[in-house]
């Protein structure tokens, strides 16, 4: 954890032109060793836009892997750079990347990505984002459409396009270095 920990310390730090300790008082870090843990922070993450008030859904806000993964714009050589110019990049940090996948089914060999559906993590969310909580100020609207439906996602082609996430994200990266080249 402390290599982890350590650059994210740093730069925080940098960006907040200051020093100390990082992980202390309401922030920490721990290893989530389960899908279920997985699964159970990425949900609170995404939701944190909603719960806060800044975002009526979670592929609404400007911020979540949710919109990340419908429409990808991350983009591993402005990254480097960035962290290039940042100085964030030493023998710590792990290498830049796009998100993992939803394998969805158990495969033989290699585990390339989450073992859960992505159609079924954004019905989680959307269930869990309508609950709302004495705690939080935000919620999904109850009378607000699932989320499939307010993406205009058919669920059969979202499948096939979910299953295919790395060859979609591939051919994605490929043209736009293209383009920029």
């Amino acid at each position: 954890m402390k290599c982890l920990n350590e650059p994210i310390a740093r730069q925080a730090n940098r960006e907040d032109q200051c020093t100390g300790h990082f992980w202390e008082s309401r922030f920490k870090s721990q290893p989530l060793d389960t899908e279920e843990a997985l699964l159970s922070c990425m949900a609170y993450v995404d939701l944190n836009p909603v719960r806060a008030v800044i975002a009526d859904t979670p592929e609404s806000s400007a911020h979540t892997s949710i919109k990340e993964r419908i429409s990808p714009q991350f983009d591993l050589a402005e990254a480097i750079r960035t962290q290039t110019e940042q100085q964030s990049l030493n023998e710590f940090t792990v290498p830049l990347k796009p998100l993992l996948g939803f394998e969805g089914v158990i495969r033989k060999g290699f585990q390339r990505g989450i073992l859960f559906g992505f159609e079924d993590y954004l019905e989680l969310v959307d269930c869990t984002g309508r609950i709302s909580r004495d705690d939080k100020r935000g919620a999904i609207d109850e009378k607000a459409l699932p989320i499939l439906e307010r993406l205009n996602i058919d669920p059969g082609q979202w499948c096939e396009r979910a299953t295919r996430f790395e060859a979609t994200y591939q051919d994605y990266r490929q043209s736009r270095l293209r383009r920029a080249a």
